[in-house]
């Protein structure tokens, strides 16, 4: 699977986008794409050049219908999505492959309100078109509820972010400390690679883990402050990452 960046760049032509939501549906040859998208056979096979090369779609010589010559037919050949949320105090970039698996292999990770879909899915072989557009209606639902319980999720991140950020500037002494900060928070529950960190940023590794030194007691004080002066836990309880030297 293609990184997000190269994802993101070839998906940014209008024209390739038109080939590949023909593509999902079912096999087409170049002529055919020309004929239905009104662009020259030359510039779709460009396109699909481009497309194979990245391995979103694959082709294969299939026999004519007509009794002539073999046609190159054309297919989409990966199933991922990409995610780009921007905003003040947010920016999510996120290539994601899709599950493979049947009905009950899915299942494991789909809402209960789905139910009577898995049951269907998993006992059927073949579904007519009315009890397609029957499960897709109810998928379809379900998806725009998990979207906009995503976007309240993403939103309330933002407003952490915004009533932090005083926090990080009056703890922060340099640019440099800030970034770091806002690394962190950027991926909570992961601890963060400061040799990375360091690269980025173009300063010394050592710097960099001064800097976190400096941050981790600063973190330790405010937990200290918040929770009383111990910090109590049930045994087994594991440590954040970032308390951990």
């Amino acid at each position: 699977m293609v990184g997000f960046d190269e994802a993101l760049s070839i998906l940014e032509n209008s024209i390739r986008r038109q080939i590949l939501k023909l593509l999902v549906k079912e096999p087409h040859y170049p002529l055919q794409i020309s004929e239905l998208i009104n662009v020259s056979q030359q510039a779709v096979i460009k396109h699909l050049k481009v497309l194979e090369k990245a391995d979103f779609v694959e082709s294969q010589m299939v026999a004519s219908e007509k009794g002539g010559p073999p046609k190159k037919m054309y297919k989409v050949d990966q199933s991922f999505s990409i995610r780009l949320d921007l905003g003040p105090d947010l920016f999510r970039a996120e290539h994601r492959k899709m599950p493979r698996g049947g009905a009950m292999k899915l299942s494991e990770k789909l809402p209960n309100d789905l139910n009577n879909v898995i049951k269907k899915m998993g006992t059927k072989r073949k579904l007519e078109i009315s009890e397609a557009i029957e499960a897709l209606g109810e998928l379809d639902a379900a998806l725009e509820k998990i979207d906009d319980q995503r976007d309240a999720i993403i939103a309330m991140q933002q407003q952490v972010k915004k009533k932090v950020s005083s926090s990080v500037s009056n703890h922060s002494k340099s640019y440099e400390e800030r970034q770091l900060a806002h690394a962190i928070m950027n991926q909570p529950r992961r601890p963060l690679d400061l040799d990375l960190f360091s690269h980025g940023m173009r300063i010394k590794s050592m710097d960099a883990e001064e800097m976190m030194d400096n941050l981790r007691e600063t973190l330790l004080r405010d937990l200290a402050t918040s929770k009383g002066n111990f910090i109590a836990a049930n045994k087994g309880t594991p440590l954040p990452w970032w308390l951990i030297r």
